[in-house]
């Protein structure tokens, strides 16, 4: 079987940038874009044009930036929103429009006080507007998690026919189950009349920990694109991990699906967002946690040193980190204290190695981790007394 190839759409510029506190200027947006560009990533929603005149102004230097992916504003269903998006990507080479509504009952009745039919006419409208500028429009059904799957298929459908390109299934609120979430992407596989001129693409957040496996699901039924962060970044718990999602596809080749980013470059992309948002990535975050590669246990420690994939099912290089570390904590064992010394320049004898494990413990007990330098005092202690 061929593999396909599922498009990456990053929105760390404009769901990440909503996280309180993490808002950058135009400078550091140019940075952040310059280098998802080199990264791979198919489209970056670089902004939400009409929000801010600093945004439109972003929006519009990114446009001019990037040279291979495509660049992406978002819109309301409305003229105003597309016309300023539109202006703000006209240097764009690849411009796309991101336009749409809630379609939720819950959004219908108390967000839009309207009903299902203005909805659909609104979202038909605002597609074919966006069209007139560009020609890639992404129609985003809003809270389309808990949206009922025959009403969606309806808007979808509609929104083909009037032109748009993409069509974005988000679970705004991270309600969805993955199994739940894949059967949507399969019913408008299945039900959607056109669905061929269309992407599905999946927009996941994580309120209950669960953007990952639900656009994994997305993808498996039928979804060709996934809409992600750099660091899981977003509103409230953030979205689907782009690291992560990327990772999974090329880990698990027996789904043959595949992504064009550079896996190699996915460490340091992380820590360039981490240091330009002033986001810590938590240590046990995956693929790209300072704790992602690290072992203190001593099973653990002992089954690495001889062979790596024991317990590691990912090449820390495929993801831009040089090695695997061994921690050295009261739980270590005898191996992986005599692969440390090594590591440092000492080859301790089994006898050696006896003496000074004691002396490890003792001074493990005390602190959180030994270090390096701990090791040299050990050594130099263990010398005098030898000699």
């Amino acid at each position: 079987m061929n593999s396909e190839k599922v498009e990456i759409f990053d929105t760390t510029l404009r769901d990440g940038e909503q996280v309180p506190g993490c808002k950058l200027n135009t400078e550091q947006k140019l940075i952040i874009a310059e280098k998802l560009d080199e990264l791979g990533i198919d489209i970056i929603e670089a902004g939400f044009p009409v929000s801010s005149p600093g945004d439109f102004h972003s929006v519009s230097e990114i446009s001019k930036l990037i040279k291979n992916a495509k660049v992406c504003g978002l819109t309301r269903a409305n003229k105003k929103d597309i016309e300023i998006a539109a202006e703000a990507l006209q240097f764009a080479r690849r411009p796309r429009i991101h336009t749409g509504i809630g379609t939720s009952d819950s959004h219908i009745k108390y967000k839009f006080n309207s009903t299902r039919e203005d909805i659909i006419e609104r979202a038909v409208d605002a597609v074919k507007y966006a069209r007139s500028f560009v020609e890639d429009v992404e129609f985003y059904a809003e809270d389309a998690g808990r949206t009922d799957n025959d009403f969606l298929a309806r808007i979808c459908e509609e929104v083909i026919k009037a032109g748009a390109t993409v069509l974005n299934i988000p679970d705004t609120t991270g309600y969805c189950l993955p199994e739940e979430y894949g059967d949507k992407i399969k019913y408008l596989k299945e039900n959607v009349t056109g669905i061929e001129k269309a992407i599905l693409s999946c927009h996941c957040h994580n309120d209950l920990g669960l953007a990952t496996a639900n656009s994994i699901a997305g993808v498996i039924n039928g979804a060709r694109q996934i809409e992600c962060t750099i660091n899981g970044l977003g509103e409230r718990a953030g979205n689907t991990a782009l690291e992560e999602v990327v990772m999974i596809l090329k880990q698990h080749r027996d789904l043959n699906l595949y992504t064009d980013v550079n896996s190699k470059m996915l460490n340091k992309m992380s820590a360039l967002v981490s240091d330009l948002m002033g986001m810590p990535v938590q240590p046990n975050k995956a693929i790209v946690g300072a704790n992602a590669f690290a072992h203190s246990s001593g099973i653990h420690q002992d089954g690495v040193i001889k062979n790596r994939e024991t317990y590691e099912i990912i090449d820390p290089a495929e993801v831009g980190v040089n090695e695997s570390s061994i921690i050295l904590t009261a739980r270590s064992g005898r191996s992986a204290l005599a692969y440390r010394f090594k590591h440092i320049g000492f080859d301790v004898t089994k006898n050696e190695l006896d003496f000074l494990y004691q002396e490890f413990l003792k001074i493990a007990d005390i602190k959180k981790e030994v270090n390096n330098d701990d090791l040299s005092l050990m050594i130099e202690k263990a010398t005098r007394k030898i000699g």
